[in-house]
C-alpha cells in the first residue's frame, strides 16, 4: 500500500475545533482539543478510504448488459 499525505484544515470552534481536508470531499472529525482533532481526523480518513474500497468491491467482476446499438 502507499502512503499518502493530504492536507488537513483544522479551524478553532466555538465548542473544540474541527477537520477537514479540501482534497477529501465529506470527510470531517471534530475534537476537544487540536491534537484530539488531528488523531480523530486521520482516523475519519482511514474509514473514509476503505469504505471507498468496500463500496467499490460491490461492483468487481459483475459484467454489464451488452447493448445492441441498431
Amino acid at each position: 500500500m502507499i502512503a499518502r499525505r493530504y492536507p488537513a484544515v483544522i479551524e478553532q470552534t466555538g465548542t473544540g475545533y474541527s477537520a477537514y481536508s479540501p482534497d477529501v470531499s465529506g470527510c470531517v472529525a471534530v475534537g476537544d482539543t487540536e491534537e484530539e482533532t488531528r488523531w480523530n481526523f486521520q482516523d475519519a480518513l482511514i474509514e473514509h478510504f476503505e469504505a471507498c474500497v468496500r463500496w467499490a468491491s460491490r461492483f468487481r467482476n459483475r459484467t454489464l448488459p451488452s447493448i445492441t446499438w441498431k
